[in-house]
């Protein structure tokens, strides 16, 4: 009964789904590792942002260039506040409001952005207190520079004089007199009234959307594996149907496709 697996049609079939099947369990599990991969980045951040929270700040200098190991950490830098802006659009504890972003100009040279505090409302240059004046030391979480995308910050253009959406070097380059530091500090006490912004956790190390797509993606081709299955058990089921009403006489005759005339 079971000869028709032996057929061509069915070892097209056959081959199909004994290739379909591994290919959809290992893409199944590729998925799967990635998701867990930034589980376990999440909470490797989460710790290591809790440790630095405690451990003494770190000259600026030596945390450069920005990584997943230095993103976060405290550091200390020295200068004097230049050139103020604001950035729209940045949410806190559920409220609307806007960070209030000052250029530290250091001793090499280069300006570091410093992220003073927040304040709610539309953005108002009114409304953001003056930085101290003086030589001063700022103590703070380094940042990477952001990018259109990232939590909270849009890729809006045309804003008015004296704000930015993003805080990056590419941002601020045409908006600022100086050589600029690829990174930023937000500071552990904010200035004057406002409200210190956290830290917030290095790309690819979150559970956002992306951990959640692949999540999604390992359950997809899991399914998929499962309806490869189904399908060729079904195809089964229903041959061997045939090949059973066949032996019985069960399956009526094919009529011909061109009538021939008996005349």
């Amino acid at each position: 009964m079971y000869r028709f697996l032996l057929t061509p049609r069915w070892w097209g079939i056959n081959v199909f789904v004994l290739l379909a099947i591994p290919f959809c369990v290992f893409m199944g599990t590729w998925q799967l590792s990635r998701f867990e991969g930034r589980v376990q980045d999440h909470r490797a951040a989460t710790e290591q942002a809790a440790s630095d929270r405690h451990e003494a700040a770190r000259p600026l200098a030596t945390q450069l260039p920005v990584d997943k190991s230095t993103s976060g950490r405290r550091v200390s830098a020295s200068g004097r506040y230049g050139k103020q802006l604001l950035v729209p659009g940045r949410e806190l504890d559920g409220k609307h409001g806007f960070y209030v972003l000052t250029l530290l100009r250091t001793d090499s040279g280069k300006a570091l952005p410093v992220v003073r505090g927040w304040l709610p409302g539309t953005a108002d240059a009114a409304k953001a207190p003056a930085p101290p004046a003086g030589e001063v030391t700022v103590t703070g979480a380094l940042q990477a520079s952001e990018s259109p995308g990232d939590n909270g910050v849009s890729a809006q253009s045309g804003l008015p004089a004296g704000q930015t959406a993003a805080i990056s070097s590419a941002s601020l380059v045409n908006l600022v007199p100086y050589r600029l530091y690829d990174a930023w500090v937000t500071l552990d006490k904010a200035d004057a009234g406002m409200k210190a912004v956290p830290a917030t956790a290095p790309d690819d190390t979150g559970l956002d959307l992306k951990a959640f797509q692949n999540l999604g993606y390992t359950g997809e081709w899991f399914v998929f594996a499962g309806f490869v299955v189904f399908m060729w058990f079904r195809l089964l089921r229903r041959e061997v149907e045939y090949q059973r009403d066949a032996a019985l006489g069960l399956v009526p005759e094919e009529e011909p496709l061109v009538e021939v005339s008996s005349g």
